[in-house]
């Protein structure tokens, strides 16, 4: 596949994401609340009967993950907490998730999230080595693809896949079915778009042999130490 050389990121892009975060800081209000996190552990650990599951049984003890189920250990916790209100109000479609986030209040949300952003993610930022341009997977997270639109992955979620600040979270440890899921979920708008809508845009222009190349690309970088 021949992929043209590019720099990761565009000052435009750039710019946009600092407006981004500048936007997102002022927006939380002053008078809300700290999140609980040892009631966020509880519920995670327990559950709360009889209509929400514990969070342990999918994500596994330590936010690792499971087979189909992404890892949540040290996401953000304001990325989290989007998510799970997003399933509860239903901007964003999943059968499993939607009663267990409605079955919580904004104020559990919260907390359970924060519980799992306090947990370590395992995952340590790792400097790109020099971009093979027949390594799909590679170009695409280093370099991106700009003739067709698509950015750098680690312009917005860092070198190794290790997530960036609060609202742009981890890939290293995520499986391709499960991205496939989630780029399905943009591109048929089951999904909230993300961070300065740019993730259904992005969607819409990826194949599933670019999905598949990302995938391999980050399960095949070295786990830090500590990892689960």
């Amino acid at each position: 596949m021949n992929l043209p050389s590019a720099t990761v990121g565009t000052p435009a892009l750039h710019r946009g994401l600092a407006l981004l975060a500048a936007g997102l800081l002022g927006a939380s209000p002053a008078w809300a609340a700290p999140a609980d996190v040892q009631h966020g552990a509880a519920i995670a650990a327990q559950g709360v009967p009889p209509a929400v599951a514990a969070c342990v049984t999918c994500h596994g003890a330590k936010g690792e993950g499971g087979p189909g189920f992404p890892p949540l250990a040290g996401q953000g916790a304001s990325y989290l907490r989007e998510q799970l209100d997003a399933f509860a109000d239903g901007t964003r479609a999943n059968a499993i998730m939607a009663p267990i986030a409605k079955g919580l209040d904004a104020s559990a949300r919260a907390d359970v999230a924060a519980w799992f952003a306090s947990l370590p993610s395992g995952i340590a930022p790792q400097a790109a080595g020099p971009a093979d341009p027949k390594d799909q997977g590679a170009w695409l997270v280093e370099r991106g693809r700009w003739a067709d639109g698509i950015p750098a992955c680690a312009s917005c979620h860092g070198p190794g896949g290790a997530g960036v600040g609060e609202h742009f979270p981890a890939l290293a440890r995520l499986g391709a079915a499960y991205m496939q899921a989630q780029i399905d979920a943009w591109k048929s708008g089951q999904r909230p778009p993300g961070p300065l809508g740019l993730m259904q845009g992005i969607a819409k222009k990826l194949s599933h042999d670019d999905i598949s190349a990302v995938a391999q690309y980050y399960a095949s970088r070295p786990p830090s130490a500590g990892q689960p």
